[in-house]
C-alpha cells in the first residue's frame, strides 16, 4: 500500500502544481488536468479495491481519517458533551454525551485520536484509561436510566498499557464494562470506524450489533505486537495481519460483525459527509423503539449473541 499511496501523493501534488501554473500564468490546462485527475481517481479506486489486511490496517491507521467527534458533529443534532467518570478524572480519548438522531434523543460514545502529535499526546493516542471506560459505562446507564439508546464508536489501538492505568485497575473497568453492557436494558448499536483493537474496543463492542466499516479491522492486539510475541519479530506483521483476520469482511465471515458499511472510494477521509451520511442512514433505518419497547427480549438476543460466537464443533 506505502507504493500505491506514494504514486497517489505524487499525482495528487502534480495537478495541485499543474493547477497554480495555469493560475500564474493564466493558462488553459483544464483538459490536461483533466486527464491527470481520471488518472487519479483511477488509481484511489484500483488501490481501495486491492487492499490486503495490512493495507487496510494502515488505512484505519490514518491521521486524515474521520474521527468519533467528526461523525458526531454530521450525524447527530444537538449533542451536548458529558465528563468525568466521578471517582479520578475526565479522560480525553473517550468522549460522549447526548444527542439527537432525528427526533430521537440518544447517547452517543467513542473513542478519540487527535490530528496532530499534540492533540494525540492529549488524547493518549485513542487509548482509554480506567476513567475514560468508567465514564463511559457512566454514561450508558444513565441512557438505561432515560431509555435513550447508546450509539458507540470505536477507533482505538487498545487499553492504555501504562503502569498508572494498571494500578487504577484498567482490567476491571474493561471486565465491568463488558459485564453490565451485556444486560444493559436500552438498545445499543457499536460501530468500529477505524481500528477496533483489544480489550479498548471491547469495553464498548457489546451491543445489540456490531457494525465495521468497510476499511475498519478488528483484532485481539496489533499485528506488530502479534508478530512480536509469538515470532519475536515485528518486522513479520503484515504475514500476522494475513493470519489474524482482522478485516471487516474476515470477521463478518467468522459471525462476529453484523454489517459492514461500505466507504467512497479511496477511504472514509476522502468523503467524511459521505460516509457520515451511509452511517446515519443504517441508524435511522434500527428499531430502536421496538427494541426499547420489548427490551427483555432485546437484552435476551444479545446475551445469546454473545455467548455463540467462538463456539466450534471440530
Amino acid at each position: 500500500m506505502l507504493d500505491r499511496e506514494k504514486d497517489i501523493a505524487d499525482l495528487s501534488m502534480k495537478i495541485e502544481d499543474l493547477r497554480k501554473f495555469a493560475q500564474e500564468k493564466k493558462a488553459d490546462l483544464s483538459a490536461e488536468i483533466m486527464v491527470l485527475e481520471t488518472k487519479l481517481q483511477k488509481m484511489e479506486n484500483e488501490a481501495a479495491v486491492n487492499l490486503g489486511p495490512m493495507d487496510k490496517l494502515m488505512l484505519s491507521r490514518m491521521i486524515e481519517r474521520p474521527t468519533t467527534l467528526d461523525y458526531i458533529e454530521k450525524i447527530f443534532d444537538g449533542f451536548i458533551e458529558l465528563h468525568g467518570d466521578r471517582k479520578y478524572r475526565d479522560d480525553p480519548s473517550i468522549v460522549g454525551g447526548i444527542a439527537r438522531l432525528q427526533d430521537l434523543p440518544v447517547t452517543v460514545i467513542g473513542q478519540q485520536k487527535g490530528r496532530n502529535t499534540k492533540e494525540n499526546v492529549k488524547r493518549n493516542f485513542g487509548m482509554p484509561s480506567p476513567e475514560g471506560f468508567r465514564k463511559a459505562l457512566r454514561m450508558m446507564k444513565q441512557a438505561e436510566k432515560f431509555q435513550r439508546p447508546v450509539i458507540c464508536f470505536i477507533d482505538t489501538p487498545g487499553a492504555d498499557p501504562g503502569v498508572g492505568a494498571e494500578e487504577r485497575g484498567q482490567g476491571e473497568a474493561i471486565a465491568r464494562n463488558l459485564m453490565e453492557m451485556v444486560d444493559l436494558r436500552t438498545p445499543v448499536i457499536s460501530i468500529v470506524i477505524g481500528e477496533g483493537g483489544s480489550g479498548g474496543a471491547l469495553a464498548l463492542s457489546l451491543g445489540d450489533e456490531i457494525w465495521m466499516l468497510e476499511h475498519s479491522v478488528y483484532s485481539v492486539l496489533s499485528p506488530e505486537g502479534f508478530a512480536s510475541i509469538l515470532w519475536k519479530d515485528s518486522s513479520r506483521a503484515k504475514e500476522a495481519a494475513h493470519i489474524m483476520k482482522i478485516t471487516a469482511q474476515d470477521i463478518e465471515e467468522l459471525g462476529v460483525i453484523d454489517k459492514i458499511l461500505p466507504e467512497p472510494p479511496g477511504g472514509a477521509h476522502k468523503d467524511p459527509d459521505g460516509m457520515a451520511a451511509v452511517i446515519k442512514e443504517n441508524l435511522l433505518k434500527v428499531p430502536f423503539k421496538a427494541m426499547g419497547e420489548k427490551i427483555e427480549d432485546t437484552v435476551r438476543r444479545r446475551y445469546t449473541k454473545y455467548r455463540k460466537i467462538g463456539a466450534y464443533l471440530e
